[in-house]
């Protein structure tokens, strides 16, 4: 090995296998050391199958939470070990996002997407891979027009394979593969959406919102300032909305009081086990997005109305 590649205890650096001397390397690139030049990467250090996968996972992401993650990333590719590590990644580099527009270029929107990022390890690692879904579904129409249809349900499917090749912690993995599949989700937000849509992104993202909403910020890298401004706002407006249907939904119920009474009086009912049956029926489909929540009797009695025996009920 070269030694410009080695970093701390000479002796240390003696037992390492050339690829973790090589990654070892740009965790220094990535912490402020000077890049060497690619080629003095040996062809040794261009092969895994001496280095356990958790060991390459654990410094590839010590690359990604540093605070200058672009320039050992770009050593990696020049060096050739990004091709051997992640080739789904490798596949990005100099594949344009738009005919003739190479700054449109999804490896260094990656990059710029990954250094933007909160030092996360899980959003950090959807950065990196969040676009990989890009290259086998991109499609040029007629008129030169890039589309990328299903690319992030794709790149989801990707990151399984990458997520074993890499033994991933199966909660890291689950973690990471979410943003991966979500991650164009927030950014597809307007001001049209209603209430009951805003609830149900609430309710599908779950434990994963603030990291799919960290991973959207940094997934905004326009090279025009006003609208990258345009769009964090769009997101800030809607994490608004989040917190303010939050509030509202913890100090009003989502069906409104005495319902039940007007659903006795409505279809002739006594009183009795069918009419929670109905509320709880009404409930499960305010929390699906199938109705909307806090509305008047009248809404929900009309739904009710459209019940079948087939649904479970015989309202007569």
């Amino acid at each position: 090995m070269d030694p410009t590649l080695t970093r701390g205890d000479p002796e240390q650096n003696r037992a390492l296998t050339p690829v973790e001397q090589a990654l070892r390397v740009a965790v220094g690139i990535a912490t402020g050391h000077p890049a060497p030049p690619p080629e003095a990467v040996p062809p040794q250090a261009r092969s895994l199958d001496v280095l356990p996968p958790t060991r390459v996972r654990e410094l590839l992401e010590m690359v990604l939470v540093s605070s200058s993650p672009e320039p050992a990333l770009q050593w990696l590719h020049d060096a050739g070990l990004l091709a051997v590590i992640l080739p789904e990644l490798e596949a990005t580099v100099d594949f344009t996002q738009e005919m003739g527009r190479r700054h449109k270029d999804v490896w260094k929107h990656t990059k710029q997407v990954v250094a933007q990022a909160e030092p996360d390890p899980v959003v950090r690692w959807a950065a990196l891979l969040h676009d990989v879904g890009k290259v086998p579904t991109r499609t040029i129409s007629p008129a030169g027009k890039v589309a990328f249809h299903g690319h992030a349900e794709v790149g989801a499917r990707m990151f399984d394979r990458i997520s074993r090749r890499l033994a991933f912690p199966p909660d890291q993995g689950k973690q990471v593969r979410f943003l991966i599949q979500q991650h164009l989700r927030a950014n597809q937000y307007d001001g049209s959406w209603t209430d009951s849509a805003v609830r149900r992104f609430d309710r599908e993202m779950g434990e994963g919102l603030g990291a799919l909403l960290a991973l959207s910020r940094a997934d905004i890298t326009s090279a025009r300032k006003h609208k990258r401004q345009a769009a964090l706002a769009q997101i800030e407006e809607l994490v608004a909305r989040i917190h303010a249907l939050r509030e509202i939904d913890n100090r009003v119920p989502p069906l409104p009081s005495g319902l039940g009474n007007h659903i006795m009086e409505r279809f002739k009912l006594q009183p009795g086990r069918i009419i929670g049956d109905l509320r709880r029926h009404l409930a499960s489909a305010v929390e699906a997005g199938a109705l909307e929540g806090q509305r008047e009797v009248e809404y929900y009695l009309e739904y009710l109305e459209g019940l079948r025996e087939g649904d479970g009920f015989r309202l007569g």
